[in-house]
């Protein structure tokens, strides 16, 4: 976290432990042999391999390994929530560097990377492309994001479902704060447009302790609502609360097939995408 350059950040990120891993592939007929397996009724002769039957007098399907070409949006709330800070470490900065870095690894793929920033009510659109100066795009507005009023109204979101009308990967960055159940709504939305949709839950470590030392009032970001505590005295009730709450979220995130993973903005970025890659790659 303390290089403040985005694309070399991205790159020591990614470099360090991505390499080879998550290949964009699928298995299906194509040029590169994967493996064999036994035919079934309905599969295209075209693939059967005749010198295997020769041989074994059994008809078997030779698969091969194609590339597959996404496109990878990531949505990212900017609104004034996320400018909580831990020990020197906001949301809305760990944001832009995890988006950084996975849209590096979505470039080194060869697909296609998209940037929506849900910002102070509206919403900021870049297109996806697969191309090095399209990157450099995105640095460049991740770095210029600041975190600003509410969430973005309903009335901004037709530019989300825009996109090529194939399915895509849509990664949202977000701590979740919402007053309405307007991030379950957007996220609705989308769930219901067949695309694979990944949320990352921001929260700060200060947050998940409740370990607001020397502090006796907490301010809302959006609301400017204050509230007085006591830490020694709320602390169980809120552990409680917050254990409830991010259960919740879970449930409602999973009930949509929606990828959910919270991470503690304390957590080394390298090692919460590794986490998260790992668990991905088997399928969890």
């Amino acid at each position: 976290m303390t290089i403040k350059n985005l694309p070399l950040l991205a790159k020591t990120v990614i470099d360090g432990f991505m390499n080879g891993f998550n290949k964009s592939t699928v298995k299906g007929p194509g040029l590169e042999f994967s493996q064999y397996r036994s035919y079934q009724p309905g599969d295209d002769l075209r693939w059967l391999d005749w010198r295997m039957f020769a041989r074994s007098d059994r008809y078997y399907i030779r698969e091969s390994e194609v590339e597959t070409s996404i496109s990878v949006r990531f949505l990212v709330d900017a609104s004034a929530s996320m400018n909580h800070n831990d020990n020197g470490v906001r949301k809305i900065d760990y944001a832009r560097f995890l988006a950084a870095s996975l849209a590096y690894l979505v470039n080194l793929q060869g697909d296609a990377a998209g940037l929506y920033v849900f910002k102070d009510g509206g919403l900021f659109t870049l297109s996806s492309k697969a191309d090095p100066q399209h990157l450099q795009r995105i640095y460049h507005q991740l770095d210029q994001i600041q975190a600003n009023g509410t969430f973005t109204k309903p009335a901004h979101y037709k530019e989300l479902f825009a996109g090529s009308g194939r399915k895509e990967l849509l990664v949202f960055i977000t701590d979740m704060y919402q007053q309405d159940g307007e991030i379950y709504k957007v996220l609705d939305s989308l769930a219901a447009l067949r695309h694979e949709v990944v949320v990352f839950h921001l929260m700060g470590n200060n947050e998940l302790d409740f370990d607001f030392k020397g502090y006796s009032a907490l301010e809302d970001l959006e609301t400017g609502e204050t509230v007085e505590i006591d830490t020694q005295q709320a602390k169980k009730a809120y552990k409680e609360k917050l254990d409830q709450h991010l259960a919740e979220i879970r449930m409602q995130l999973l009930g949509k097939h929606i990828v959910y993973r919270m991470i503690n903005t304390s957590q080394p970025l390298d090692d919460a995408l590794r986490a998260f890659l790992v668990q991905r790659n088997k399928g969890l």
